[in-house]
């Protein structure tokens, strides 16, 4: 295989270079996948905790919405494999899959095994073969200034007519997402948009998240706001408290919003549900049902009971208030925390902890029709090594499926 040129090497064994890799193959060409980890899948082996988020039930201009970095890039591949198309793939393969809240789709199984393995039955169906536990270390021209195959770590060449990158970006390095694909695109004279953490969860400058790590809110709503105060983000949902800061749905998207920017602001209204003054009337019911209890005693049935203790330090009430002495200012003041629970963003964590890479091959170097290289004959991209992301709710593995079955397609 070393000596024979093959019709296309496809280096990375994730979701964009699978179907890639096999599309290419049903249509007679010879296709090798190289892999540096020991098992192809990975990284898809563990998306949506294990349960696969494997697209989300919306058309293209839905996709476009929830595609922050470069929708208009995405649009023929989007168009060319939509969601129901994907749907209608792995149904066929023996992955029937169900919509969840937000059109999110899964497996029914819930197993992301079961979504590798249908890509890897789809490949050997179509005869590829792979090379694995192999890292590629130069991209090969011609004295034409095209593709003419790889080199390997060990120092051999391996020769064909075209080479898919569907690397990945750099988040989850364990997984053997390393970045090399920006290295390879970018010794062959490709801009890369710097890269970024992107749907990373966020450090507080506040210590107290640590008190309540580990309490998940649901049906609150996030605001998140620039340093100079400019509303970036807002949304109903989910978020978790962790002993670094703050995580989950919510705090992924907004992530996104506000970047890694240090001073960012964040506020929980942990009641949207109710305004101001029907939150306040709320407060009342309750203490004049609870009038002989303790401040600390009387929030049972507004909060979580992990949460209390810190909205009534938070609130500066003395904790063992009888609610009967409470004024109405102290009240107001602590309907004002319900609905305005404030943090400051210190940072992101790191690039290994984001579920996606922001930055990339530039798409103004690819041609959207086909994934191919407008600078090396031959040479195509797929999935997070360009320079485009989507949010949570399976938005990225969309971006993989569609160029990856593009590029598969043109290659």
């Amino acid at each position: 295989m070393d000596k024979e040129a093959v019709d296309i090497l496809v280096i990375g064994a994730g979701a964009s270079g699978l179907l890639a890799a096999g599309v290419a193959a049903s249509r007679g060409k010879s296709v090798v996948l190289i892999e540096r980890n020991r098992e192809a899948g990975r990284k898809l082996r563990i998306a949506g905790k294990g349960r696969c988020n494997l697209t989300n039930d919306t058309d293209v201009r839905g996709l476009e919405a929830n595609i922050p970095g470069n929708p208009k890039f995405l649009r023929t591949a989007f168009y060319h494999f939509t969601p129901r198309d994907v749907i209608a793939f792995f149904t066929a393969r023996g992955v029937p899959c169900k919509t969840e809240r937000g059109e999110r789709v899964f497996p029914v199984s819930d197993q992301a095994g079961d979504v590798v393995q249908a890509l890897l039955d789809y490949c050997a169906q179509h005869g590829v073969r792979y090379r694995l536990q192999t890292t590629v270390t130069h991209l090969l021209r011609d004295d034409a200034g095209g593709i003419r195959g790889v080199q390997t770590a060990t120092g051999v060449e391996v020769p064909a007519a075209a080479v898919v990158v569907a690397t990945g970006g750099a988040s989850y390095p364990g997984t053997g997402s390393h970045g090399d694909g920006y290295r390879l695109a970018r010794e062959v004279g490709h801009t890369i948009i710097p890269i970024q953490p992107s749907l990373v969860p966020l450090v507080t400058e506040e210590s107290w998240p640590v008190d309540v790590q580990g309490l998940s809110l649901r049906n609150v709503t996030l605001t998140a706001s620039s340093p100079a105060g400019k509303t970036l983000y807002r949304e109903l949902g989910e978020m978790l408290f962790t002993h670094y800061g703050v995580s989950g749905p919510l705090v992924l998207t907004a992530s996104r919003y506000i970047g890694t920017v240090p001073g960012s602001k964040m506020e929980i209204d942990l009641k949207p549900g109710l305004d101001v003054a029907a939150l306040d009337a709320r407060l009342l019911r309750d203490f004049d049902a609870q009038h002989r209890k303790h401040l600390i005693n009387a929030l049972d049935e507004l909060l979580p009971a992990s949460l209390i203790p810190l909205i009534v330090t938070l609130s500066e009430i003395p904790a063992h208030t009888p609610v009967f002495q409470i004024i109405r200012e102290q009240r107001l003041r602590l309907v004002h925390l319900l609905k305005h629970l404030p943090l400051t963003v210190k940072k992101a964590r790191p690039l290994a902890e984001a579920i996606v890479t922001t930055g990339g091959v530039s798409t103004a170097e690819i041609d959207p029709r086909t994934m191919q290289s407008k600078l090396v004959p031959g040479l195509y991209f797929t999935g997070e090594v360009i320079d485009v992301d989507g949010f949570t709710g399976g938005f990225n593995l969309q971006i993989a499926w569609s160029t990856g079955h593009l590029a598969g397609e043109s290659v």
